[in-house]
């Protein structure tokens, strides 16, 4: 049943329900959306969704609050805050309606859960620290989202529920952004698949058009291959594959001597017409033409091939 009416608590808010209502609002737009306290409205009802306030996480009643003694966990023993209840009730049929394919729902609602709105509900319940964040701890989501309420002394007495709808529509665009990127890396990924069975055992990987390419190659277990070639708008990049998730030691790097080149430099270095620039960090390389990228590829191969041998 649709509802009626999106009920919260009223006073400061928290990211838990400023996400919990950025998804029911999305998923119900004609719903008045409800900031109070009183038991007339807290009280669950055919009429109404009920979260971060109630006592009470009765999902077939749509109440899901989680202050309560018996709060609910997660199979692993970790709380929820109500973002991760409405998440987990609520979170694929907001999938559906951003849109984002059925082949995909399932795949970015356990993505989305574990790196956005599990760190959310461990917040929330004092289970983990902003300060965790050390000198980032400011620009954590839940503490920005928390700048955006009035101040001690304001006196007007609408301020806090503007500050709210405010920050609703802000965390909105957060929550479409991160998921558009998951279901993003996902696309890019069924591409790099493709890419990998059409290079079969080749150490270049020639792909469409730029995009996130590494977790793929991993996941694929490619690791015969050394170096990326795709086109850009005006261009075509070369570019190396990081060895790590973390730090810039790539598979093979471009030849040391044309490290820092670019134009009849390059040319000269490479015997490559179209050669146009070498970072000087040997991680990227570019030129003018598919066939001009390809041809330095080959020839980074066979330098990266030849260091090795």
């Amino acid at each position: 049943m649709i509802p009626d009416f999106l009920v919260t608590h009223s006073g400061g808010f928290h990211a838990d329900e400023v996400l919990s209502s950025a998804v029911l609002t999305r998923l119900f737009p004609q719903a008045r959306l409800v900031r109070s306290r009183a038991p007339e409205w807290t009280t669950p009802g055919a009429d109404r969704i009920v979260y971060d306030v109630g006592g009470i996480y009765d999902a077939p009643a749509r109440i899901f609050d989680h202050h309560q003694r018996g709060a609910p966990l997660r199979d692993d023993g970790r709380p929820y805050s109500s973002f991760g209840l409405v998440w987990k009730h609520f979170g694929r049929d907001y999938l559906a309606a951003i849109p984002v394919p059925d082949a995909f729902i399932e795949s970015v609602h356990a993505a989305f859960d574990a790196s956005f709105v599990l760190p959310v509900d461990l917040v929330d319940n004092g289970a983990l620290s902003p300060d965790s964040a050390g000198l980032l701890a400011g620009l954590t989501l839940p503490t920005l989202l928390e700048t955006l309420k009035p101040v001690f002394d304001e006196r007007d007495t609408e301020a806090t529920d503007r500050a709210f709808h405010a920050a609703t529509a802000i965390a909105r665009s957060f929550v479409e952004a991160k998921i558009e990127g998951m279901h993003a890396k996902l696309r890019a990924e069924a591409l790099v698949f493709r890419a990998i069975e059409t290079v079969g055992k080749g150490r270049v990987l020639e792909l469409p058009m730029g995009m996130p390419f590494r977790p793929a190659i991993v996941k694929a277990g490619a690791d015969h291959l050394l170096f990326v070639v795709h086109p850009r708008e005006s261009d075509w990049c070369l570019t190396g594959i990081r060895r790590n998730e973390e730090g810039f030691e790539l598979r093979a790097d471009l030849p040391a001597a044309w490290a820092g080149l670019t134009e009849r430099d390059l040319e000269a270095a490479t015997g490559v017409e179209g050669a146009v620039f070498c970072h000087s960090g040997r991680f990227i390389a570019a030129a003018r033409t598919r066939e001009a990228a390809l041809a330095l590829a080959d020839l980074a191969v066979r330098g990266s091939e030849q260091r090795a041998g």
